[in-house]
């Protein structure tokens, strides 16, 4: 697979938002399907490329998906502190999945990462039931951070959001 990793393109935006959001969906990640609140912040790729970097994982003129990296101290950042960078939203077409687009996303958050000055770490949230996420974080290094877990959505006590990081 001639797969390309590239920031994504105004003209992309609507393409993205709509992978974003249906990866989202069809996983069941979203509690109130497509009344959730959660769900235009996700849709919302121009407000995300204009605060953050939002990288796509391309083939051809296909894209498969994309993630958000938010550098140090970045305006996107949930839980980013001084010297972190975070890692958002990262999404991968059902039908493109396990072939390596998310791995390659990751990874160029990393180099991303590695190349902020004064960045010495990475660090992400995910929803207990990403799995697959979990593997290729793991794989690539990132530890599990209990102690930072959080919940989005205090009203809803049952959504605490899983945390890792990974120190560069």
């Amino acid at each position: 697979m001639d797969l390309l990793i590239r920031p994504v393109t105004p003209a992309e935006y609507d393409a993205l938002a709509e992978i974003t959001a249906q990866a989202y969906l069809q996983d069941g990640l979203l509690d109130f399907g497509e009344s959730d609140e959660y769900l235009g912040e996700l849709k919302d790729v121009a407000k995300r490329a204009a605060a953050a970097e939002v990288l796509v994982a391309a083939e051809k003129d296909r894209l498969l998906g994309g993630v958000t990296f938010v550098p140090s101290g970045g305006p996107m950042a949930d839980i980013a502190g001084p010297g972190e960078a975070e890692i958002r939203m990262l999404a991968v077409a059902r039908d493109a999945r396990g072939r390596g687009a998310g791995e390659a996303l990751v990874r160029a958050c990393i180099d991303r990462a590695r190349a902020t000055e004064g960045c010495v770490r990475i660090v992400l949230s995910t929803q207990r039931t990403m799995h697959s996420a979990h593997r290729i974080y793991e794989r690539l290094g990132f530890v599990r951070t209990p102690e930072r877990d959080w919940n989005p959505i205090p009203a809803l006590t049952d959504i605490t959001l899983l945390t890792y990081e990974l120190t560069l």
